[in-house]
């Protein structure tokens, strides 16, 4: 047996741990609840907490918590230990049924976009029993949904949740149509693939745009960045290898399927992507394996940075989200076959996310928005703003014989001919693969590309699963009592397709003929997270969230608040960090060394006329004006930020930090990026972008 086949799990309260631990009937009891959900009762949750607690104490673990995700972004977790007093000073190690299945954590400081008032702190827990306990720095972590006093999600995992039996409802009623009676579950599988940038911890100690905000503020061009494409899928440097093998095994041992990793474009960016899982696992472990790259990272004296830019001039960091829709009876609904021209239910089910896609294009870019995804989409390693699926040219075809009426000439596949007689031919895909399409068919599944590598899985997913639901159920509400099934079928099938084709993009996303083309088709290019977030009030979202219910009004309204806050903080926090380098390190610096300069002409000077000072003088003359405007822009930018304090509306705020604030941003940063360049290197106060983007030897 391998090493990896010895750990992998090691550290899960899975389903073989389950098996062997508990008793038969409690074991079958528990897998009804994960399968079909189930609601558990109190007794069996009472064995399988005390199965639970001796597991981990046998593991070393001596706390547990329930491990929620709020809408901060990241996860949390409150710690209480297994001990409990028995009178004689002495103490047992305990943990009960009840505080398996529920917590009360202090929710008085989560964000929750005025569900709840500040003195209103108590928050409930509850156990998401089909995602397994682990334990993490020996804590006993229950993986748990986490909701208000009065019921509200405050988290994201509850509407993930709610949105995935959505789908799985919804998909039944198709499948029985279908006359799939064997189906009894239908699944949305997930596998996202995490980019992030690795650097030496010294040199990331000495910026504090890093430390504050994740990405640098300033900073000039290096005279080498991804031009020569020599770091993409390159041979992996040693230190970088020894930190992925290391996080590799704390991955293995947490259960998550880590299968693949290699360099990324950009110098110091690197990839990781997993085996696929169910939705709600998969977004868990996305969780976990952001908290692991930055944990192990540190133990290798180094910082990953999963901001979705961090260096301005190079690729950013994205998620791409590889989403399908499985029975459980194996059956991968997006699996075209041999023959997707006479596959009906694979057609239906594509035309529910074609559809989907075009009507709720709006919520698909809201769930990418974030003032750090701002700064990667639509640039060179990033689909652009606007939302358009690539299906390739046989199904586009397919469709299209579908919408003209017209028979489907089917095409053998061609053998990809390498020009190297000893090399095997072997079929060649039908479509090639689009990487400027925002959300894009690679076979069985679509990938959808937009996300950035610092957001959680969940938003997006939620959108996904929902949209399709509410077309699968618009489908099966068509179809149900058809006088004839396959002629209802068929027309369903053609009037959805010529509806929503203009969704459908096989070129490229980054040529600006398609952002024209695009406006033309009607099709929204909502560039920032300004633009595109009061789209999620929009009736036609509330009332499909409502329909499903994802999120009552009430939550809606509160994640709209939340993200408009988080927005405005973020860009605001930017800022702050800009006037602090500014007016105590960049300004200062400049001013100090054309002192030297001036200096060294006067010194130059008293030693002989004929000596010349014109780099000197030439320095300190452009050194002195750049320093002068930039002090000007520091003024303006600080007039800025003072200027959010008179606006209250939400929508407004965020127009407002976008329009003014960050504007003043950038302004400042041309000047002082253009400083950088003639300022001596030994006397510039941060490390540059070459040191930063070639720190790991």
């Amino acid at each position: 047996m391998s090493k990896v086949s010895e750990i992998f799990g090691e550290n899960v309260f899975g389903d073989s741990v389950m098996k062997e631990r508990l008793p038969k009937e409690t074991y079958r009891q528990l897998q009804r609840t994960i399968k079909n959900g189930r609601r558990l009762d109190s007794a069996v949750a009472a064995v399988v907490a005390n199965a639970m607690k001796d597991w981990a104490i046998e593991k070393g673990a001596t706390h547990f918590t329930h491990w929620f995700q709020p809408l901060t972004g990241v996860t949390a977790e409150k710690h209480d230990s297994f001990i409990s007093p028995c009178g004689d000073g002495k103490i047992i190690m305990e943990f009960s049924g009840k505080e398996l299945i529920q917590g009360e954590p202090d929710a008085s400081s989560f964000p929750s976009g005025g569900l709840r008032a500040t003195f209103e702190a108590r928050g409930y827990t509850a156990w998401d029993p089909s995602s397994y306990a682990f334990i993490k720095d020996n804590v006993l972590c229950i993986p748990t949904a986490f909701c208000s006093y009065s019921g509200e999600a405050l988290d994201r995992k509850t509407p993930l949740l709610r949105s995935m039996e959505a789908i799985n409802k919804q998909a039944l009623r198709v499948l029985k149509l279908f006359g799939n009676d064997d189906v009894t579950a239908v699944r949305t599988t997930v596998g996202p693939e995490q980019e992030y940038f690795l650097i030496d911890k010294d040199v990331y100690d000495q910026r504090k745009d890093l430390i504050y905000t994740g990405r640098t503020l300033f900073g000039a061009k290096p005279p080498k960045g991804q031009e020569l494409e020599d770091h993409y899928f390159g041979s992996i440097k040693p230190r970088v290898q020894a930190f992925m093998k290391d996080l590799n095994e704390e991955l293995w041992k947490l259960g998550i399927l880590a299968k693949t990793e290699h360099n990324e474009v950009a110098p110091a960016q690197h990839e990781l992507a997993p085996v696929f899982s169910t939705t709600n696992i998969a977004a868990d472990h996305n969780q976990l394996t952001m908290e692991m790259m930055q944990k192990v990272a540190g133990k290798h004296h180094m910082v990953c940075l999963l901001h979705e830019k961090p260096f301005a001039g190079v690729n950013g960091s994205g998620k791409h989200n590889n989403w399908s829709i499985s029975t459980d009876t194996g059956m991968n609904l997006l699996e075209p076959g041999e023959t997707p021209y006479e596959n009906a239910q694979f057609l239906l089910f594509l035309c529910a996310v074609i559809k989907g896609v075009d009507e709720y294009q709006d919520l698909l870019r809201i769930s990418v928005a974030s003032a750090g995804n701002d700064h990667r989409l639509g640039a060179n390693e990033a689909p652009p703003a606007v939302v358009s699926i690539y299906l390739g040219s046989e199904l586009t075809e397919i469709l299209e014989s579908i919408e003209n009426g017209t028979a489907y000439d089917a095409k053998e596949k061609d053998l990809l001919k390498i020009g190297v007689h000893m090399m095997p031919r072997f079929p060649k895909d039908t479509t090639d693969r689009n990487r400027t399409s925002p959300f894009a068919f690679t076979g069985n599944k679509f990938e959808f590309r937009m996300l950035g590598s610092a957001q959680a899985v969940s938003c997006a997913n939620v959108v996904l699963n929902t949209v399709v639901a509410e077309e699968l159920k618009q489908f099966a509400d068509a179809l149900d009592g058809a006088p004839d099934f396959d002629t209802a079928l068929h027309d369903l099938i053609k009037k959805t397709i010529a509806d929503h084709k203009r969704i459908i993009f096989n070129g490229n996303g980054y040529d600006e003929a398609w952002l024209v083309e695009a406006k033309k088709r009607g099709l929204l290019n909502l560039t920032s997270t300004p633009d595109c977030l009061p789209y999620v009030l929009h009736e036609k979202n509330v009332k499909l969230y409502t329909d499903h219910k994802i999120y009552t009004k009430t939550e809606i309204q509160a994640r709209y608040e939340v993200s408009c806050e988080n927005y405005c903080k973020v860009i605001r926090i930017e800022a702050l960090t800009m006037l602090d380098m500014a007016k105590k390190d960049i300004l200062p610096t400049v001013s100090k060394f054309t002192g030297e300069l001036t200096e060294a002409a006067l010194a130059k000077a008293s030693l002989s006329d004929s000596l010349d000072c014109s780099y000197e003088k030439e320095l300190v003359e452009k050194l002195s004006r750049l320093n002068a405007t930039a002090y000007q822009k520091v003024k303006a930018l600080e007039e800025a930020v003072l200027g959010a304090d008179d606006i209250v509306e939400s929508s407004a705020l965020c127009r407002y930090y976008k329009d003014s604030v960050f504007a003043a941003m950038s302004e400042l940063r041309i000047v002082v990026d253009e400083m950088e360049t003639l300022t001596a290197a030994s006397s510039w106060p941060y490390p540059s972008y070459g040191k930063l983007l070639f720190s790991i030897k």
